[in-house]
């Protein structure tokens, strides 16, 4: 009974946030995407590289929307996203004959390694099955994934992060780097 009284939960919703803090997350989301989707149908449109991918959406929502946490700092962003391609490639490479099991073991173990690393960062679990269920073109990249789309993409949206975020008095973006 005990395991399922803790799924009830034990604190109450998080508070409102106010409309300046929308809008100025709603920018930088918007400049940040902006920025990498442009180089995507833009400056890459008539070559075999990708720059953009479904997991920048959701550090949109850590870099621009929640600032403070943990999870959305440089060192989570940009670790968590390499290290997480880094290792779906290779599990790719190695069980793309058993894609489910392949789907499994880049998930799972991109969060292991990002836990050990300090570099815990959500969206990398979706960059490391990004590259086991990708497109051709993705699997084409192999290992230059972890550089183009995203450590590339990652660097163009923090860069945007840090501009964007520290504009008005009551944001500060950062909170650390390393």
């Amino acid at each position: 009974m005990e395991y399922f009284r803790k799924m009830k939960g034990t604190t109450q919703s998080p508070p409102a946030v106010s409309l300046s803090v929308i809008l100025w997350s709603w920018l930088g989301a918007f400049l940040g995407i902006a920025a990498v989707a442009f180089i995507n149908y833009n400056l890459f449109k008539e070559t075999d590289l990708v720059m953009i991918i479904g997991s920048f959406g959701a550090s949109a929502v850590l870099i621009y929307g929640a600032i403070r946490s943990p999870l959305a700092q440089p060192r989570n962003l940009i670790g968590g996203h390499i290290i997480s391609a880094l290792i779906g490639v290779a599990t790719y490479k190695l069980l793309h004959n058993q894609m489910w099991l392949a789907s499994a073991v880049a998930v799972a173990t991109s969060i292991a390694i990002m836990h050990a690393t300090r570099t815990l960062h959500p969206p990398g679990g979706a960059t490391a099955l990004i590259a086991v269920i990708g497109s051709p073109k993705i699997h084409a990249l192999g290992y230059l994934y972890a550089v183009i789309p995203v450590g590339l993409g990652a660097l163009i949206m923090l860069a945007v992060a840090v501009l964007i975020n520290n504009i008005p008095d009551s944001r500060q973006y950062p909170e650390y780097w390393i």
